[in-house]
């Protein structure tokens, strides 16, 4: 490391004594060292580039932290405090390098710089090749369109059950986002019915066309629209029968009660609480379903009265239903008032109703 040490002696002179061109240039020649041995520098050596790179970064001009940042963005063993000097620059030439493309950056430092910097930072760390659920939903929830845009089409990125609602809420109108959204293959499937159900014919065309997997769910979200759903597609679902399983093993062996559609409901667990309140009222899998995704609260404050089921349950369910546990506190309250005002005996009849409605024509559900 002679020849080295000599090299970093002659940029703290050039810092304390040289003029910025010297500087510059220093820097340029400590750079390119750096970037063609780092693969045999230990921590001390790499502490001592840092050490120095961060003195200087602050006395260069905009180009020539361009230069160190798209230099440094693919080294593996970068100094780590230049690179997160770096990521922060107001300027996104140099910051955006670095924050798209080099591992040192971890989720901590990624979302402190989501939630502060422009958007045009954001854009760069949508392109990331890996994204966690953390970052993720920083950047859906801060980000512009563009953001939104470029995340949804990373195949790296990862989303939480909160993101995904963000997500298919911003695609409303947005047939670009939408079909990004859509054609993500993770995309829990109550948030794919949702985005189908506000889709236009052109998103629903498209991720038919490229998920032959979801094909058959999209051809019937555009039958329920229009009116014609078909009930078979969604009791074959793969999801669909393994909640069937557990259920009928539940309500076989006399375990199927409140307690457990609430518990269901509390933890996420959509397609057992569709299930179990298919069982419990005896209608169709796919038309607890499709109420379970509506905007509209009011058939599933009736089937719960029907069942049987207490307030604290029925809200469970509509916190389920109505995008992941983010229904506001006052449409909480208003329902709340609807179901202890209904009575059980009439909402029983809603329910009879559609029970021989769905023995007639059982497609029609």
């Amino acid at each position: 490391m002679t020849a080295q040490y000599a090299i970093i002696q002659e940029l703290e002179d050039a810092l304390a004594h040289g003029s910025a061109d010297r500087r510059v240039k220093t820097l340029r020649r400590v750079t390119d060292l750096f970037v063609f041995g780092s693969g045999h520098f230990t921590k001390d050596h790499v502490a001592v580039f840092d050490n120095v790179f961060n003195h200087l970064i602050a006395d260069i001009e905009q180009s020539a932290r361009v230069t160190l940042a798209r230099r440094l963005a693919g080294v593996g063993n970068a100094p780590p405090q230049v690179i997160r000097t770096l990521a922060f620059d107001d300027a996104i030439e140099v910051a955006g390098p670095v924050l798209t493309r080099s591992e040192l950056l971890d989720n901590v430092t990624l979302v402190e710089n989501a939630k502060s910097k422009s958007q045009q930072h954001l854009l760069a760390i949508s392109r990331r090749r890996v994204l966690p659920e953390t970052v993720t939903d920083v950047l859906v929830e801060r980000g512009n369109r563009d953001v939104a845009l470029s995340t949804a089409q990373n195949a790296g990125a990862k989303f939480s059950e909160a993101g995904y609602v963000r997500l298919v809420k911003r695609s409303e109108g947005d047939d670009a986002l939408a079909q990004a959204v859509g054609s993500r293959p993770e995309i829990p499937r109550a948030q794919f019915l949702k985005l189908l159900t506000s889709a236009s014919n052109t998103v629903r065309a498209a991720l038919e066309a490229a998920n032959p997997g979801h094909a058959s769910q999209v051809r019937d979200v555009v039958a329920e629209v229009a009116g014609a759903i078909q009930a078979k597609t969604a009791i074959a679902s793969r999801d669909y029968a393994a909640a069937q399983a557990l259920i009928g093993s539940m309500q076989a062996a006399h375990r199927l009660s409140e307690i457990e559609v609430e518990a269901f409901a509390r933890v996420g667990k959509f397609e057992e609480v569709a299930v179990a309140l298919a069982v419990m009222c005896g209608l169709s899998i796919d038309v607890v379903e499709r109420v379970m995704v509506q905007e509209s609260t009011e058939t599933i404050l009736i089937i719960a009265k029907a069942v049987g089921l207490s307030w604290p349950t029925t809200k469970a369910i509509l916190m389920l239903s109505a995008d992941k546990r983010v229904m506001p506190e006052h449409i909480l309250d208003q329902c709340r008032m609807v179901f202890n005002k209904l009575r059980r005996d009439t909402a029983l009849q809603v329910v009879k109703f559609q029970q021989r409605r769905q023995a007639i024509h059982p497609a029609a559900g």
